[in-house]
This record gives C-alpha cells, sequence and structure tokens, in this order.
C-alpha cells in the first residue's frame, strides 16, 4: 500500500477525533475523489489496494471498519477512514441504495378484496363424507392425509370427527411463507376445478356425500362454530393478505441489508487478507531470488568441485595403471620363476596327508564364515595384501633359488679342488723325497689348503640344507596363500566369473541329468538322476576301487584312469559316453589333487582356458576387478 509522506508523524489513539476534521474538510472541498458515478464509489486513502471501486453500502462499511479499529492501521489512517465515513453519512447520504422490496407478480398471485381475511398461519380445509364402504380409522389417520396431500407439502395434518354429519374434516397446516399460500390456493383451486371448493360443499346438491371438498381457510371459517373453528382459532389467527405480505417484505428486506454489511464487512477482511498476500508475494520473490542467486553459486561451486574431483580421479588412475604395468612386468619375470617352484612341490605322503587335513580343517571354518555380511573394500584389501605377500614370497623365493644355485656351483668347484688337490696330494705322496724339504713344505701348504676346502665345503652343505628347508617353508607358504586366496574369494566367485574356485574330483551332474531326461520323463527322470549322482559320487569315494593303470617306460611312468575297467564299461554301455566321461574326469582329478583321501578339494580354476588358475592370473583378475569397483565408486 502507498503512503504520503505525511504518514510518517505519529498521531495518538486519544487524537483520531480531532485529526479526523482536517481530511473531512479537504473531502468537503472536494480535494480527494470518493465518488467516480452513480452507484460507484472509490476509497481516497487506499489508492495501492487492488479493489478500487465500491458501492455506497460497501464503501461505508469499509471506511467504518477501518475507524472502529483495524490491527494493520495505524491511528492516522483510522481517522482518514473516520473522516470518510463522516463525509458518506453527511454529504452522500442521497446516493445510498434504495432497500429492496418484493412486489408480487399480478400472474403469480389472485386479486384480492380489502376484506379477503385468511386465517394465518395458511390452512387448508378438506372434508370427507363417511360413505358406507370407507374405513373410518383409516381416515382419520394423519399419516394417510399427508401420504394424500403431499403434492401440495404440507406441514402437519389434523383430522376431526363431525359426528353429527358422519363425516372427517382435514385440517392441513402449511408454512407461514408465501410458499405456503401458494400451496394452499392451489389445494382450493384443484377443488374448485372439480366442482368440489366451499361453494359447492355450502350447497350440497346431488350425491354430495361420494366427494371430498376443500379449499383454504378464511375469515368465515375461523369466525364459524364447531370443531374446525375451535382448531382454527386455537392455531392460528385472522389476517389480511396485504398485512403478510408487508410483513414478509419487510422481513427481507432485513435479511437482504444484514447480508449487504456482512458482503461489505467480508470485502473489507478480503482486502485486508490481499494486502497480507501482496506483502507476502513480494517477500517470496524476494527469496525466490536469493534461492535462485543461492542455486547458481552452489551449481558454480559444484561444477568446480567436479572439476577439480575429476582431474584428481584421473591423476590416481593413470599413478594405479603404472603401478598396474610395473606389478605386471614384475609378475611375468616371477612366472618363470613360479613354474619352477611348481615343479618342485614334491610333498611326501606324511605332508599330503597333513595337507589335506588342514584343507579340511578350513573347509569346515569355511563352512561357519559368513562373508557376504563383509563389505567388499574389505574384501578388496584382503585380496591386495595376499597380492603383496605373494609378491613378497616371490622375490623372497627367487632370491633363495639363485642363492642355491649359486652355492651349488660353489659347492661343485670346491668338490673338483677338493679333488684335485687330493690327487696331486696322493701324487706326491707317492713320488716323495724324505730329503726334499721343499717338497714336504708343499704338501703341508696343500694339506692345509684341502682341510681349509673341506671345512669351507661342510660350511656350504649346512648352509644348502638351511636354504632347502626355507624353499620347503616357502613351498608351504605359497600353497598357504593359495588357500587363503579360495577362503576368501569362494562367496566373491561364481560360475559366470573367468576365475573359479572349482571342486576337484567333483561329478558334473549335467551328463547325468541329460541321460535320465532322455530315458525317462517327468518326475521318474528327477527320481533317476539323483540315485544315479549319489550312487557314482558314492564310488568315487571307495578306496577299495582303484580304476587307474600305469602306463610309458621307467623314465616316464604316470598313472591314467583304465577305461577297461568294469564298472567303467557297463556304466558306458548303459548310460553313454558323456556320463561316463565325466565319472573319468572327476577321477583323474582326485588322482592329481586328493589320491590318498579320494574326496573332492576345492582348487582356483580357469574357466576360460579349462586349467588350473595360476596365482598371476587370479592376481590379474583380482587387479581388473578391483580396478572396475573403483571405477564404479568413483562415478557413484
Amino acid at each position: 500500500m502507498d503512503r504520503s509522506s505525511d504518514d510518517e508523524s505519529e498521531v495518538s489513539e486519544s487524537e483520531i477525533e480531532v485529526y479526523s476534521e482536517k481530511p473531512y474538510e479537504q473531502l468537503k472541498k472536494g480535494l480527494h475523489k470518493v465518488k467516480v458515478k452513480d452507484g460507484i464509489f472509490r476509497c481516497p486513502f487506499c489508492s495501492g489496494k487492488k479493489k478500487q471501486h465500491y458501492k455506497y453500502k460497501e464503501l461505508l462499511a469499509h471506511a467504518s471498519g477501518v475507524a472502529k479499529g483495524s490491527a494493520s492501521r495505524n491511528a492516522k489512517q483510522k481517522a482518514n477512514h473516520l473522516a470518510l465515513a463522516k463525509y458518506m453519512n453527511n454529504e452522500l447520504a442521497g446516493d445510498a441504495e434504495v432497500p429492496l422490496r418484493i412486489t408480487a407478480s399480478s400472474s403469480k398471485q389472485p386479486q384480492e378484496d380489502a376484506s379477503d381475511i385468511y386465517v394465518w398461519p395458511w390452512m387448508g380445509i378438506v372434508i370427507n363424507p363417511l360413505r358406507s364402504n370407507d374405513d373410518k380409522n383409516l381416515l382419520l389417520g394423519s399419516a394417510y392425509w399427508l401420504k394424500k396431500l403431499a403434492r401440495f407439502e404440507p406441514l402437519e395434518v389434523k383430522t376431526l370427527w363431525i359426528e353429527q354429519d358422519s363425516l372427517v374434516a382435514v385440517i392441513a397446516k402449511f408454512n407461514k411463507r408465501m410458499s405456503g399460500f401458494k400451496s394452499v390456493t392451489e389445494l382450493e383451486k384443484e377443488y374448485e376445478i372439480k366442482r368440489c371448493g366451499k361453494k359447492d360443499w355450502s350447497d350440497k346438491t346431488g350425491g354430495w356425500r361420494s366427494k371430498n371438498y376443500g379449499w383454504c381457510a378464511r375469515a368465515d371459517d375461523y369466525n364459524s362454530q364447531g370443531s374446525i373453528a375451535e382448531y382454527l382459532s386455537s392455531e392460528g389467527k385472522l389476517r389480511s393478505f396485504s398485512e403478510i405480505s408487508k410483513e414478509e417484505a419487510q422481513n427481507t428486506n432485513l435479511v437482504v441489508e444484514e447480508l449487504a454489511n456482512k458482503i461489505a464487512m467480508t470485502n473489507e477482511d478480503l482486502n485486508k487478507v490481499q494486502y497480507k498476500y501482496n506483502e507476502k508475494a513480494i517477500s517470496l520473490h524476494k527469496v525466490l531470488l536469493e534461492k535462485e542467486e543461492l542455486d547458481r553459486a552452489y551449481k558454480e561451486e559444484t561444477k568446480r568441485m567436479q572439476e577439480l574431483s575429476r582431474r584428481n580421479v584421473n591423476r590416481i588412475l593413470e599413478e594405479k595403471d603404472r603401478l598396474s604395468n610395473e606389478l605386471e612386468s614384475k609378475m611375468t619375470k616371477l612366472k618363470n620363476w613360479s613354474k619352477e617352484l611348481d615343479k618342485k612341490e614334491a610333498l611326501t605322503e606324511l605332508e599330503r596327508q597333513k595337507l589335506d587335513e588342514e584343507k579340511k580343517k578350513n573347509d569346515a571354518l569355511n563352512c561357519s564364515l559368513q562373508l557376504a555380511t563383509v563389505e567388499q573394500k574389505n574384501t578388496d584389501d584382503r585380496v591386495l595384501r595376499l597380492v603383496e605377500e605373494h609378491k613378497r614370497q616371490k622375490e623372497e623365493t627367487l632370491n633363495k633359488i639363485l642363492q642355491l644355485e649359486k652355492d651349488l656351483n660353489n659347492k661343485q668347484k670346491l668338490q673338483m679342488e677338493i679333488q684335485e688337490l687330493t690327487g696331486k696330494l696322493q701324487v706326491m705322496k707317492h713320488g716323495e723325497d724324505e730329503d726334499d724339504e721343499d717338497v714336504k713344505k708343499r704338501m703341508k701348504d696343500m694339506i692345509e689348503e684341502l682341510e681349509e676346502k673341506r671345512s669351507e665345503l661342510q660350511d656350504m652343505e649346512e648352509m644348502n640344507s638351511a636354504l632347502m628347508i626355507k624353499e620347503r617353508e616357502s613351498n608351504d607358504e605359497i600353497q598357504e596363500a593359495r588357500g587363503e586366496l579360495i577362503t576368501g574369494l569362494r562367496d566373491m566367485l561364481n560360475d559366470r566369473t573367468i576365475i573359479q574356485v572349482k571342486r576337484m574330483g567333483e561329478l558334473n551332474e549335467k551328463p547325468f541329468m541329460k541321460a535320465c531326461k532322455q530315458k525317462f520323463s517327468g518326475e521318474e527322470a528327477e527320481v533317476q538322476y539323483a540315485m544315479l549322482c549319489s550312487k557314482w559320487q558314492e564310488n568315487l569315494k571307495d578306496s577299495a576301487w582303484y580304476p587307474y593303470k600305469r602306463v610309458g617306460n621307467e623314465d616316464n611312468m604316470k598313472l591314467v584312469v583304465d577305461e577297461e575297467d568294469e564298472q567303467l564299461k557297463n556304466l558306458r554301455e548303459e548310460w553313454g559316453e558323456e556320463v561316463m566321461n565325466a565319472v573319468k574326469t572327476a577321477l583323474e582329478e582326485l588322482n592329481e589333487y586328493n589320491a590318498s583321501g579320494r574326496y573332492s578339494v576345492p582348487e582356483l580354476w580357469n574357466s576360460k582356458r579349462g586349467g588350473k588358475a595360476t596365482l598371476k592370473e587370479v592376481i590379474e583378475y583380482m587387479t581388473q576387478h578391483i580396478k572396475t569397483l573403483t571405477v564404479k565408486r568413483k562415478r557413484t
């Protein structure tokens, strides 16, 4: 709302009446425009409001409402509106709206005489003579007549028994408004059309008892004798139609004026709400502008941080790729040494049994672990530690092997030197000259050198033994590392990954299912499949069954599955080549990985090339997997 500079001065509540004289004089002199045109006015002190035009009553209600005390207006504004209300009452009173009047249309109201007096509230009288076949109790029931006269909408019905004339008089009461008069006149007209009106009842010509009669209750009914007149006088009174119409019009005008005042007050409240709405809208607009500015700054900062983060990520990825390339290069170098170490992994039967027992314990322990709840990050860290540990062990093993080879060469060289010295010493002993001091001195020096070489050879053999023990320990650590990898990766690897944890010596059940479905159908195929797999799994565990044979010469003798074994031949003939090959593969794996125990053991497997996965392949796969996870985490 706009305000003049004069609004800055303060006016107390007690000075409102005095201060209102000044704006009142200004209004009288025409300095403020109030009347826009006939019937349209404006408030000169609220020019900033959305609503500018008022009717006389609306503007008067607005001015009076603000002057009496509006919480959102100061004392000076109240004084201005008090002057406006006084100006409208004194100077513009002639422009007030003419009160509404209700005029009865000639088409809807009957012509009335000055002497036409009605019983009010409006009442209608229906006379029903009792005939021989009529049910008196039914006719005396109000419910019957309410239903019969329902089209005229009476408020209530009173039935009277006229003994001397043997007839039922029904008095229907209607509402006091003009709608009630309309209903009772419609009742009267309907009976008059049937020639059963009041005049026809008075004449009683012909078979009058066979008809019902009805009319509107008037003064002659009210002033007559009998039970009908007594009821009319007790429930109503006589009034002229003009009096009733005038009273109805006055009541209507009062309602209209009251509604007009309520509308004016409502408009004032609406103006207040509109003013508050405008203030809130301006405030909200400012907040939205601030929010847009903050959003813009946030987006710029976010973009800057994302760019910085992207650069850091690229730098980290480049560094990681460089380290990965270095690791791959070193792993390539270690591969050849690993192959040689694999050839030296010849364990004794006792050591194999010990390893099998440890693997059984690890399998039992794996069953109790709940690796599914461990976070992926912990698994990645664990695999990385294993990779570093394996790298360290490989380097240590490589150094040990190099040292062993070096020591072996030195040992061989020492042995040759010792043999050479021993031969020379023997020759000199056979050809020695007792008086030759020079020869004796040389022999003494050679014996001392020989003893020194033998001592050095003994030290080297002891060192070699220690290195061999350490090599065995390194091999054990490598096997433990493979076992730890199997344990750690069991829940992370599955049938769809390149590197898998495969149970070596376990039957491949797919050929069994295929063969059973070819011979049987439905549930019978399932039953036969389960029985067949269970039977051959037990056969594989049976140490008494030994379907192997040795092939090759003495230098290259190896143990293979004997396909001519009776049970295998019968299996091929009954179930086919694929089923027999599945059992043969399981036997070969058992012979290679657990010949003594005859139960399946877990092993890292390369599904892509169908063979045992080397530690390098596992590490390469895990490194690639960690890269993928790192990229995904950075993206999220």
